[in-house]
């Protein structure tokens, strides 16, 4: 399934409403050398490229100028020195006939553009970049030092692109239902590999080959690891033994490039210890606590909280915590075995416009984001609306060296029982992790392949 091309002209023609008057700058991503120029990374667009122009290519710049009411793509043509090792492409104008812009020029006559709009007084809109080349060719084209791009990002340019890019219709919803069902193929992949005596990269490479046999991407780097209280542990190098967690963070990206993102969490023996059942149980509590929050206008920090207040409760139960669960997670002491978000926004990217700014994308206007550890780390939290996708993925951490910083400087001491988590040290971590949309009716489990979730789910999918 492909984004139609009357989508593009759309949203487009919102986009100008939205602004109102300027030239908007669009700067697509190039080739990038690994080692050197033409041994590359695999490619990949720029998602705000991709929501706007569906050009998948190389080499492109687009402008939007809203005062002349022009839609212009810059790039060059293939050469036959090109032709030779890349196959034949379509023209430029070809290309961009399929997403309704009828005007393509030369990517150097973009400076000249650009260079006129600012002769006339017109006000260069520009997103703040994430890359070096882009930052070099901003420089180029504005005269903005590479320090100086951030703080001069169009605020109104990225409020604009969030409007749009927040609320997914039916089209986009479809493409990212595809790629959670592709990302829990993965993941059932996974839990039939896991086993004692093989080794982490094993199972990530039975995971990422389910994507590229479907023709398809990672939305991320894969995480496979029986070390889960590393957050992001991409190493690949421990071996999996009897009595371990192994924990799974994978999902796929489909050629239409919107993600999935998925987590899961096994024993790899066949069943867990009994310690690592009642910590699981205590997870799975958390995740429904804060899927019972998903409702219509109540913001997603409230599902975030509800999932810290459950896991504070379990770590009492455990002899870790004390005091109330509730004033437990307020406060922030549940962040030293929960120390990030709950979730965040998914689509073009498994992080939503990350790119753009937590600010923008996670927070509604006049709310603001914490600095305090834990909570600084919830990248939504903003009222839930319709359209609005994400992901909900509470987890349980044992971090030694979390445990020690945080004994050491006395944090928490009414909630945490220090004294007590010696035996805990080595437990490792653990999480799960579904996408959601949200409806008029409310919340809806994204995919139409179920993930295992609860004990006996999981036991069976790894007995298959």
């Amino acid at each position: 399934m492909k984004i139609a091309k009357d989508s593009f002209i759309r949203r487009r023609l919102r986009l100008k409403h939205d602004m109102g008057s300027g030239l908007l700058l669009f700067l697509g991503n190039d080739e990038v050398g690994m080692n050197y120029a033409d041994n590359t990374y695999r490619f990949r667009q720029d998602s705000t490229m991709l929501y706007f122009f569906g050009l998948d290519y190389a080499g492109l710049a687009a402008v939007i100028d809203v005062d002349e009411d022009r839609e212009i793509v810059f790039g060059n043509d293939l050469t036959i020195d090109d032709i030779v090792w890349t196959g034949l492409q379509p023209s430029l104008s070809e290309k961009c006939a399929t997403v309704g812009i009828t005007d393509s020029r030369p990517l150097s006559a973009l400076k000249a553009y650009i260079e006129q709009a600012r002769a006339k007084g017109q006000a260069i809109h520009f997103l703040p970049p994430y890359r070096g080349d882009h930052k070099v060719w901003l420089w180029e084209l504005l005269g903005v030092e590479p320090a100086a791009q951030p703080a001069q990002a169009s605020v109104n340019f990225i409020k604009a692109i969030v409007a749009q890019r927040n609320y997914k219709d039916e089209e986009e919803i479809r493409l990212i239902e595809e790629s959670v069902d592709l990302s829990t193929e993965m993941h059932l992949a996974a839990y039939r590999t896991v086993r004692p005596g093989i080794h982490e990269s094993q199972v990530a490479a039975v995971v990422e080959e389910v994507a590229c046999r479907h023709g398809n991407a990672l939305a991320f780097p894969t995480i496979a690891t029986v070390q889960g209280q590393v957050l992001h542990n991409h190493g690949f190098i421990h071996e999996l033994k009897a009595g371990d967690i192994f924990l799974l963070d994978a999902g796929a990206e489909t050629k239409n490039h919107y993600a999935g993102d998925l987590s899961s969490s096994m024993p790899v023996s066949d069943t867990f210890t009994e310690r690592q059942a009642h910590v699981y149980d205590i997870h799975l509590r958390s995740f429904q606590a804060a899927v019972d929050k998903l409702q219509l206008g109540t913001p997603f920090r409230e599902a975030h909280i509800a999932a810290a207040t459950e896991i504070a409760r379990g770590m009492k139960e455990l002899g870790l915590m004390k005091g109330d669960p509730a004033e437990a997670a307020e406060t922030g002491a549940y962040a030293l075995f929960f120390p990030c978000g709950l979730g965040h926004m998914v689509g073009l990217d498994v992080h939503n416009m990350e790119n753009l700014g937590e600010q923008y994308v996670g927070y509604a206007d006049g709310q603001q984001k914490s600095t305090q550890f834990g909570f600084k780390s919830l990248r939504l939290a903003r009222p839930l609306e319709p359209g609005f996708v994400f992901t909900v993925e509470p987890g349980i951490y044992f971090i030694p060296e979390l445990m020690d910083k945080w004994e050491a400087e006395h944090q928490f001491t009414d909630f945490i029982c220090y004294n007590k988590l010696g035996p805990w040290r080595n437990f490792t971590g653990l999480r799960n992790e579904l996408n959601y949309v949200m409806t008029e009716q409310g919340a809806r489990l994204l995919g139409t392949i179920k993930k295992p979730m609860t004990i006996e789910e999981v036991y069976a999918a790894k007995s298959q």
